[in-house]
């Protein structure tokens, strides 16, 4: 029998995401976004050992190709998501091996959509939370401050088991940002991880501080829509995908 093609499922745009293998929580904040749009996103995993120092986070590197060879052709856009595995890597280095892949895709990952969202928002001075050890947050907070984010103050859960890190309560997060919000001159607030639960408790930080909140899976899908050219308005929580 004779049959038609068509552009696939979905006729908005086509974006890829590289999961870390331990990751929990990034897919299922995701969907709270793309529930009912008109977009089709594709996901793949890449291997990352649980304990998360700079060491192993850099071993993802050379598992890069092989995690977006997993990816079909023709998407729009590719983000790697980590947060620190970006940060450790590099972005430049990320895109650079993703594109040996999908030469045509306009590349993101959370660090650099971080950059680019506080930029957005017209702040400097920011509130960093994260789960991580000190010498991973040591390496995040240099790259920011390269990049025009000073950090007026940090707090860290100083977790290296990423599977206890998509377990760390919403709440606790909130305690954290709200702690962070009291340093003076702080102009908003970044939560970091992927794999660290936020979406439920940014409105209402917000709400509390009247400080805007980022948060590593938000700025990541904000930057990738822009990045595909969607206007997202509305989409997602905060005052980033209401701006």
């Amino acid at each position: 029998m004779d049959y038609v093609l068509n552009d696939g499922a979905g006729g908005g745009a086509r974006l890829g995401l590289i999961v870390l293998a331990t990751d929990e929580t990034l897919e299922y904040e995701a969907r709270q976004v793309f529930a009912q749009r008109d977009i089709q996103l594709l996901h793949t995993r890449i291997p990352v050992a649980t304990d998360i120092t700079p060491a192993t986070l850099a071993q993802m590197d050379a598992a890069m190709p092989v995690a977006a060879g997993l990816l079909p052709a023709g998407l729009d856009v590719i983000g790697y998501a980590c947060t620190s595995g970006a940060t450790v890597i590099g972005a430049a280095r990320v895109a650079e091996q993703i594109r040996s892949i999908h030469p045509d895709a306009r590349v993101s990952d959370p660090i650099s959509a971080v950059v680019a969202a506080v930029a957005h928002l017209g702040a400097r001075r920011v509130g960093m939370v994260t789960p991580y050890l000190p010498s991973v947050t040591a390496q995040m907070r240099a790259l920011l401050t390269e990049n025009g984010v000073e950090i007026a103050h940090e707090i860290s859960f100083a977790e290296r088991d990423d599977r206890r890190v998509a377990r760390i309560d919403p709440a606790s997060t909130r305690a954290a940002l709200l702690e962070a919000a009291k340093a003076p001159g702080v102009e908003a607030l970044f939560a970091s991880c992927t794999n660290l639960q936020t979406f439920e408790i940014i409105d209402e930080v917000e709400a509390i501080t009247g400080l805007p909140v980022v948060t590593s899976n938000q700025a990541l899908i904000w930057h990738m829509l822009r990045l595909a050219g969607v206007d997202a308005a509305g989409w997602g929580p905060g005052l980033l995908f209401r701006s």
